[in-house]
């Protein structure tokens, strides 16, 4: 079920789609594999927000990719990363990693741990050119720097330290506790998508949680506060 709102859209969590084999249990925002939904094609330059979960030890083989911006945000865990690049990482909760693919690039995930589950979001963006040359960046946000205020962890510019999206695109990250409120306003002429990674918050007044998607559509004064405790990304698209 989709909500409108005067100014937004509530995509409900209900309503995403859902693989789950063996050793991924994942939730699609947006239309993506064998899930299709003409309501859920993306918004502006978003084109995926998968929410997974892999089991100890397994993970994404080798695969490629092409003219696509692709961001992780480890929200529990440790994820394994390996690429044609010769790139080899590991991303933990508060780092923002994004990979260019460009003009193609292979690469593999897999859960760190050979004991505990990583719970992830990998997020695709549109890029704003064609034919880049691929690439990669990975930078730690310490949790003082996310807890109770948005924190810039990607950006078009790069400022403030984000990692760099070759796309008009700013997007904040924020770790709410109870009694945390944060605001933000979103100017004329952009649009933004706040995603409800974990817990509970509410958006002016109207309860959200965890795999709840909000489409925002132009102008508006965003109130984002808790009572029980959650983890945000929220969304500023040209």
């Amino acid at each position: 079920m989709i909500k409108n709102t005067a100014t937004h859209l509530i995509h409900n969590r209900s309503d995403r789609g859902h693989t789950k084999i063996g050793w991924l249990d994942s939730f699609h925002t947006f239309s993506f594999g064998n899930f299709y939904d003409p309501n859920r094609m993306g918004f502006r330059s978003l084109r995926v927000i998968n929410d997974d979960r892999i089991t100890p030890g397994a993970g994404f083989g080798t695969h490629g990719h092409r003219d696509m911006e692709i961001f992780t945000y480890v929200l529990e865990g440790a994820l394994e990363h390996k690429d044609s690049l010769g790139t080899g990482s590991v991303i933990r909760p508060g780092e923002a990693q994004i990979m260019s693919a460009g003009t193609g690039i292979t690469h593999s995930e897999y859960n760190h741990s050979p004991t505990e589950s990583v719970h992830l979001l990998q997020i695709w963006i549109i890029p704003e050119t064609q034919g880049l040359k691929p690439r990669y960046d990975q930078k730690a946000f310490p949790l003082e720097e996310r807890r109770g205020k948005l924190c810039l962890i990607a950006a078009k510019d790069g400022r403030d330290g984000a990692v760099k999206i070759f796309q008009d695109v700013d997007l904040y990250t924020s770790v709410l506790s109870d009694g945390d409120i944060v605001n933000y306003h979103l100017k004329p002429n952009r649009y933004g998508w706040l995603q409800i990674a974990q817990g509970i918050v509410t958006l002016n007044g109207e309860e959200l949680r965890a795999g709840d998607g909000v489409q925002l559509n132009g102008e508006e004064q965003l109130e984002i506060s808790t009572n029980i405790g959650g983890e945000i990304l929220l969304f500023d698209l040209g």
